[in-house]
């Protein structure tokens, strides 16, 4: 864990969440004082410009600039929302901050909202976080009782509230103009930009948009300098990134490192290796939307051109690793699935093309693919990726295309030969009997849900491949060893 630099989570198991006097005795509000007294919006505006904090929640966009552009539209309301929607499988970066330390995404907000001149924050968090919204509604209650929050902030004259929303856990509620419909009491379906929101958001007015972690780290740039933290990380990607670390790897959790450390640093030596020393195979970055980094990428700083360049992507931060074990084929079939599941089903490319690449993969992993079904995921993928509507649609086919670049073997294995190396594919197992182990205990015949082994007692046994569901119960309950799959 010494490797890790901890910004965003710098008060995370560390105060009380729910006692606001810890959040002060760290330091806290202590940014918001001081923008209030004794700077200007532009001026906090140029100090986040020159940090180059870009948006945590996935695109990367420079969030200066963010600030910036909804400062300079003229209207008579203006929000400030934080996307506290986390939908990747296996991240959980959002909730752990708003849990621990939910005061800071509040400081940063009406920082926010000073620069862009808002005087309504709106927190967009799914219901399926119930700790993160009962600390964060403690937070607020707190921060109002302290003058924090509310009118008259600090005696300064600024009026600045925050409300909370709640999503119902959809995938595409990540993207800003769907998150900003569904806060309406819309469908939560995407719109053509431009307008952006910040141009045009919540209600039509003005919006800034910006998820948890990237809020997290204003009040420290405030604190400490947009030097300090530009110290940090790489040339064009500063400061520090969460990873949620899941799958095959021995210490699962979050980690927070500089920006451009290596894949092999934060699995190896952070990550402590693949569980049961077992071979590195490769490790999916952005949730359904990034693509598989492989062992030709393990020495790449992890930063947000770099993983473009992989074929892969930031998104807001989970890190699954994949062992030898794992079948890359039945890997995208997964993340698709995911993603078919989640489409709003506005765009046709998205919602159509979607699922026939899924249909594709499907029928690979059961045995009845042809290599012209190879060419089609690949010219279907491309086509998804131009023509749809939002950024769902438009990384949905990155995990087909990465496992396709980088592990085509396994496609043609399940083509050509009917096989799957790391027999995950059900349809292309075979549950088989070694007659030299079998005593005709009849243990296994016993125990088939579907009547597909017989033989005599003290007699080999024989499976019925006809009759076989592949479900693995012969497998685990024989003990001679006498079934092996192929």
């Amino acid at each position: 864990m010494a490797r890790q630099i901890r910004i965003a989570l710098r008060n995370c198991g560390v105060i009380d969440p729910e006692r606001i006097e810890d959040y002060i005795s760290r330091d806290g509000y202590m940014a918001l004082a001081t923008v209030l007294t004794e700077l200007s919006p532009e001026a906090v505006i140029e100090i986040l410009k020159k940090s180059g904090l870009r948006g945590r929640g996935g695109g990367g966009f420079p969030a200066g600039l963010k600030w910036e552009i909804t400062r300079k539209v003229q209207a008579d309301q203006k929000y400030v929302v934080c996307n506290a929607d986390e939908g990747d499988p296996g991240a959980f970066m959002d909730r752990s901050i708003l849990e621990g330390d939910p005061h800071a995404v509040l400081e940063a907000m009406t920082i926010n909202g000073y620069c862009t001149g808002a005087s309504k924050g709106l927190i967009y968090i799914r219901a399926e976080y119930p700790l993160a919204v009962e600390r964060l509604k403690t937070a607020m209650k707190q921060s109002r009782e302290m003058g924090l929050l509310g009118n008259n902030i600090l005696q300064t004259g600024f009026n600045f509230d925050i409300d909370i929303r709640y999503g119902a856990g959809a995938f595409v509620c990540g993207e800003e103009t769907a998150l900003i419909h569904s806060m309406e009491g819309l469908r939560g379906e995407p719109t053509v930009k431009p307008p952006f929101p910040s141009v045009e958001g919540y209600l039509k007015k003005p919006t800034n948009v910006n998820n948890v972690e990237t809020f997290a780290n204003v009040p420290v740039i405030i604190n400490k300098g947009w030097e300090w933290f530009a110290s940090i990380g790489t040339e064009k990607s500063k400061g520090t990134k969460v990873f949620a670390l899941a799958g095959k790897i021995n210490n699962v959790g979050l980690v927070e490192v500089p920006m451009g450390t290596t894949l092999r640093e934060v699995i190896y030596e952070i990550g402590g290796g693949i569980q049961g020393g077992k071979e590195f195979k490769a490790a999916q970055t952005g949730g359904p939307s990034g693509g598989c980094l492989t062992k030709k990428h393990l020495d790449t700083p992890i930063d947000y051109d770099n993983l473009i360049a992989a074929g892969s992507m930031m998104g807001s931060g989970g890190l699954i690793v994949m062992d030898e074990d794992d079948c890359m084929v039945a890997i995208a079939k997964f993340y698709l699935g995911f993603t078919v599941e989640e489409s709003c089903g506005k765009c046709s490319p998205c919602r159509i093309g979607n699922k026939r690449l899924f249909e594709l993969l499907e029928k690979i992993t059961q045995g009845n693919g042809t290599m012209e079904d190879i060419d089609k995921l690949r010219n279907l993928s491309t086509v998804i990726k131009d023509t749809s509507l939002c950024g769902l649609g438009q990384s949905s086919p990155n995990p087909v295309l990465s496992t396709i670049e980088n592990f085509i073997g396994e496609y043609h294995e399940h083509v050509k030969d009917k096989k799957c190396r790391s027999k995950v594919c059900k349809s292309m197992m075979q549950y088989l009997v070694v007659p030299e182990k079998c005593i005709g205990c009849t243990l296994c015949a016993r125990n088939c849900p579907v009547n597909a082994i017989s033989g005599e007692r003290k007699q080999v046994h024989l499976i019925d491949q006809e009759k076989c569901i592949k479900c693995g119960a012969c497998l685990e309950k024989c003990k001679f060893n006498a079934i092996i799959i192929n």
